[in-house]
């Protein structure tokens, strides 16, 4: 299953990282047939609220117990908004479970990633839900993660911003920490996305296709493995 994730405030004509992911989605699509299932989760049109003192609190309660699967969970809820929380919460922990493929749309905001995406991340990683509770082993240990960035400006190695980007390092971190081997990981960035409204970028026209043109090479044969 191919779990496809959107997180830009950007309509699909404006946004690069839609367009992107769109290209990976398609590929796949035409790649699988019939036998694929493709689940678009679009986190701006449908934000996933934000965690509350409930979760936190039902989620210190599981630590104390361990690695706890989730069927386990509702034994150890105290209240009606612990109930509340676990009700958002379960859902999108299956749904990122049942998935082979997680494709992420994460356009760089204000050097990081969007506040939706983080609001889904927060809510998936719940406490022991990712984790096998007999081995102690990832549960994401054979998913594939493809996370598709945009970047207005250049923030590549040996640019003057490379120590702004704060997006490829989190996203590398995060799901590094969760299990996901490296080379299950695939970052792919299109820099210069903001060339034709930045004056400030005049001239690096050609620069920004050439990445435009690499990542969706690249995109398209991952969907195609």
């Amino acid at each position: 299953m191919l779990l496809h994730i959107d997180s830009s405030a950007d309509t699909t004509a404006d946004s690069a990282t839609r367009q992107l992911t769109e290209t990976f989605a398609r590929t796949w699509r035409t790649a699988h047939g019939s036998t694929g299932d493709h689940r678009h989760r679009d986190l701006s049109a449908a934000p996933v609220p934000p965690i509350t003192s409930a979760y936190t609190t039902l989620g210190r309660r599981v630590e104390r117990e361990g690695f706890v699967p989730p069927a386990k969970v509702p034994a150890l809820i105290e209240s009606a908004a612990e109930r509340h929380e676990w009700e958002l919460t379960l859902p999108l922990i299956a749904e990122l479970l049942g998935a082979d493929t997680l494709l992420l749309g994460v356009p760089m905001y204000n050097f990081s990633v969007p506040a939706p995406l983080k609001a889904w991340i927060d809510r998936v990683t719940f406490p022991g839900a990712l984790t096998d509770p007999d081995t102690g082993e990832s549960l994401l240990r054979h998913t594939r993660v493809v996370a598709v960035m945009a970047r207005g400006g250049g923030y590549g190695p040996g640019t003057p911003r490379e120590h702004f980007d704060f997006q490829l390092p989190y996203l590398k971190a995060y799901f590094g920490n969760l299990g996901v081997p490296p080379e299950n990981l695939h970052l792919v960035a299109a820099e210069l996305t903001r060339v034709d409204v930045l004056p400030q970028l005049a001239g690096l026209e050609d620069l920004a296709a050439a990445s435009l043109t690499r990542a969706r090479a690249t995109l398209t044969e991952l969907a195609a493995a």
